[in-house]
């Protein structure tokens, strides 16, 4: 039992907080579900704790990074069947909330699962989320927690602006993120996930090292 969940029962309004929760949780489903009838491929929206999140137009920066990581990464897993990674477009369905993570990488468990008509997909076991200025909050608050609940064993920041990647893995003790680095240009990063991708970090934020770094990824 959480801790949470404790305190909750050590109150005597412990039912009647239970049922307005229940209340509000049935009303989400069905905004939920509304949210689903309502987007369209040419968007780029999210559900969360109720309320419907549409992204703006991201600064080249931005979309850069994105881009050149998300071809690192899935070079790296098509060359090796590990799986497969999916940049942008992959709704991943939670519990309470529906997100658009910029890149994520399912291993082959859950990849063989995953059908060529489906459009909600799984928690996966890597997330990537690019930084800007009208994400970070929640990058680094509820998804950064949500990411945790369901699992999704390791998380990746980057920001665009600093150039730098931090990454994170569940502690087992706790079921929480816990650091694991903040790299920057001149270092390189791996993932524990997938296992032999290691990059220089120039690679995401340079076209010349992202070249460079493909080849190698290639090759090695």
């Amino acid at each position: 039992m959480t801790e949470l969940a404790a305190q909750l029962l050590e109150s005597p309004k412990a039912p009647q907080i239970i049922r307005q929760v229940q209340a509000i949780l049935n009303d989400e489903h069905k905004r939920r579900q509304a949210f689903y009838e309502w987007m369209d491929d040419d968007m780029k929206a999210e559900f969360i704790n109720g309320e419907v999140v549409v992204h703006s137009p991201a600064l080249e920066r931005h979309n850069a990074a994105v881009l050149r990581l998300g071809m690192l990464l899935n070079a790296f897993v098509d060359d090796r069947g590990m799986g497969m990674v999916r940049v942008e477009k992959a709704l991943i369905e939670l519990s309470r909330n529906s997100y658009e993570p910029d890149i994520v990488f399912f291993a082959n468990e859950k990849a063989a699962i995953i059908e060529p008509d489906q459009l909600y997909y799984p928690a996966p076991d890597l997330i990537i989320e690019v930084l800007s200025k009208s994400t970070q909050q929640n990058d680094r608050g509820v998804k950064f927690e949500d990411y945790a609940a369901h699992n999704v064993t390791e998380y990746w920041l980057v920001d665009p602006l600093r150039e730098t990647i931090e990454t994170f893995t569940i502690d087992a003790d706790t079921s929480e993120y816990a650091a694991t680095g903040l790299f920057r240009v001149g270092q390189s990063v791996s993932s524990q996930v997938i296992t032999g991708f290691t990059i220089p970090v120039k690679a995401v934020f340079d076209a010349g090292a992202n070249v460079t770094a493909l080849r190698a990824l290639l090759t090695a």
